[in-house]
């Protein structure tokens, strides 16, 4: 089976971060309403590893989206949107035997029992990605490399490529890796190689409802201890904020890990304010020794939310983003939310982010300020200090 070979771009590295998956073209709803009453759509991009990729590169880093279309319209235009936001594209491939995937939507909340989600993605394009037909030199070109579970769940090839793409081997970039457990997708499936994925990778991002929901692991500490192989945990509790568990693993799984910040680094609470502690990793069933971690609990914001859609990945977007500065965990954390509110507050997946300065300086607000912190539709144009932000 081809594979990438060791050592593979790393010296001469330019880009921050490759994210790999499937996107979609999304069509969104002209009204609120069933998809059968609602009489027209307008024209979007979705998925979630592209959504990573567009937000960070319009933070201002330098990202790239490899991934499979269709030789069709709906491909073309899911490349030159992508690429519009500033992403590198050159790696996507072509698929003339395959459809670029569709999906519609209704304007309600994902969570709402009313939302309708209709896909059109079975045969796509992007379902056809393997171990045998995706770039390695450029998949592992970056400092980070950052996957979703959902490519795990399109096909066979894709979990095979996952597998490929999450095993340790020397010039290994940081693996960055989404958990991302869509039921739909996991319908006659089991989604537990999911758990396995994540394992396998550096720096996890997992929901407390999707971890209970796919796995019946409850409770943050719980989850760790299902995961005690990534250096970096990070558990999204929905308003309750999110926990990162953060510790140095003996034995890196790569030579090198692209110039991403990683080791105690990755462990820094400096910054001030959240709740942080260490505590001790139960090594039963990873074998990663008694290495201690950090906690860092970091409360959620206050959002006048608009659509909620896309703040996860809008979350791993501005977490990434920090990690790449070397910011510490609280704020890397609080960027995160940021990122998410910038998404939570307009109707679609995508959004232009707020300035770095001014994501920086209500980053850096004290623990009083940012629980009063509150943000409505317009709050990332409104650049003003942080005295002005307007709190409740």
């Amino acid at each position: 089976m081809p594979g990438p070979a060791a050592g593979t771009a790393h010296a001469a590295t330019t880009t921050d971060v490759v994210c790999l998956g499937e996107s979609m073209v999304t069509f969104l709803p002209s009204q609120p309403g069933r998809l059968a009453d609602v009489p027209s759509f307008g024209r979007g991009i979705g998925g979630a590893e592209s959504n990573v990729a567009c937000a960070l590169a319009a933070a201002g880093h330098r990202a790239a989206w490899v991934g499979r279309v269709g030789a069709d319209g709906f491909g073309d235009h899911l490349v030159e949107t992508i690429a519009g936001y500033g992403v590198d594209t050159s790696a996507v491939r072509r698929d003339p035997g395959r459809p670029t995937g569709i999906y519609f939507r209704t304007a309600t909340d994902r969570g709402a029992g009313a939302h309708e989600v209709a896909y059109y993605r079975a045969g796509s394009a992007a379902s056809a990605m393997s171990p045998s037909n995706v770039p390695y030199g450029e998949v592992f070109a970056g400092r980070i490399l950052h996957l979703s579970g959902i490519t795990a769940a399109l096909s066979g090839d894709c979990l095979a490529l996952l597998r490929e793409l999450t095993a340790e081997r020397p010039g290994r970039p940081l693996v960055s890796f989404d958990v991302n457990h869509r039921p739909h997708l996991w319908r006659g499936g089991d989604a537990s190689v999911l758990l396995e994925l994540a394992r396998r990778s550096d720096l996890v991002f997992v929901g407390e409802d999707e971890a209970e929901e796919a796995w019946g692991i409850e409770g943050a500490e719980a989850i760790r201890a299902a995961l005690p192989e990534p250096s970096v945990l990070v558990v999204k509790r929905g308003s309750a904020g999110a926990t990162v568990f953060s510790g140095l693993r003996p034995g890196p799984r790569s030579s090198n890990a692209g110039g991403a910040e990683s080791g105690p680094a990755l462990r820094s609470t400096e910054g001030g304010g959240a709740e942080s502690a260490p505590a001790s990793r139960s090594t039963e069933g990873g074998g990663v020794g008694n290495a201690p971690d950090t906690v860092t609990h970091v409360p959620a914001l206050h959002v006048d939310v608009v659509a909620a859609v896309g703040a996860g990945d809008a979350f791993a977007a501005g977490f990434l983003s920090a990690t790449l500065r070397g910011l510490p965990v609280r704020d890397r954390v609080r960027h995160g939310h940021l990122m998410a509110a910038a998404v939570l507050t307009v109707p679609g997946d995508l959004t232009e982010p707020p300035a770095r300065d001014h994501a920086d300086r209500l980053a850096a607000l004290d623990d009083g300020a940012w629980g009063r912190l509150r943000l409505g539709p317009g709050w990332t144009a409104a650049d003003r200090a942080p005295e002005e932000v307007r709190t409740s």
